[in-house]
């Protein structure tokens, strides 16, 4: 029993040895834990949202930038939304312009795409004003916050009910609801954050 604490005794020693005499070691070591940890804060505020898979799979890739800051996640999460709602608008608009479509397709595609528009006009108007939120104007700018980006998940959620009429051929519903569908996804997060980050702050 002796032999045996004064081996880990000994292993200890030298594993204390080498994590203070080598500062690379030591770097990486603290490296590994911070994004240990950083990782866990992302997760506990994935597991609260609709869609925890998709959350942690899309923001713990931005772990060492997010840390353990409730109001970088947040603001990480609109600009996530507003990305992925631009990027679905282009598409929106380029397939709406293709040849063979019947007019409804093209016009639940234009209609859409007017929808989406007003979802990045509001994303972006949250980003600009969570950049401003200080002191006693957080609750009211929290507020208007809220506001704007349930807005933005309704007027995606419209533009998804456009393509649910029988009228609409099959793969052009499927392919549209997909694109949209992540899009409104995103948004979600993004909403449960802005709540989540408005509630804690009170």
């Amino acid at each position: 029993m002796a032999n045996i604490g004064s081996y880990f005794s000994i292993s200890a020693f030298f594993i204390f040895a080498l994590f203070t005499t080598s500062p690379s070691l030591c770097l990486a070591a603290r490296k590994f834990l911070s994004s240990e940890t950083d990782t866990r804060f992302i997760k506990t505020w994935c597991d609260a949202t609709t869609y925890p898979d998709l959350c942690f799979v899309t923001f713990s890739s931005y772990a060492a930038e997010i840390q353990d800051s409730p109001k970088t996640l947040t603001t990480k999460s609109l600009f996530v939304a507003l990305n992925s709602t631009r990027s679905a608008s282009k598409n929106l608009t380029d397939i709406s312009k293709t040849q063979g479509l019947k007019p409804r397709e093209t016009q639940a595609l234009q209609d859409c795409v007017e929808e989406i528009g007003d979802s990045i006009d509001e994303l972006k108007r949250s980003i600009v004003e969570m950049d401003e939120i200080a002191g006693k104007s957080f609750a009211f700018r929290m507020s208007d916050i809220q506001t704007w980006v349930s807005a933005a998940l309704t007027d995606e959620d419209t533009c998804m009910d456009g393509f649910s009429e029988t009228a609409i051929d099959g793969d052009v519903k499927a392919n549209m609801r997909t694109l949209i569908e992540n899009v409104a996804h995103l948004t979600s997060i993004s909403l449960a954050f802005v709540n989540h980050y408005a509630g804690a702050n009170k």
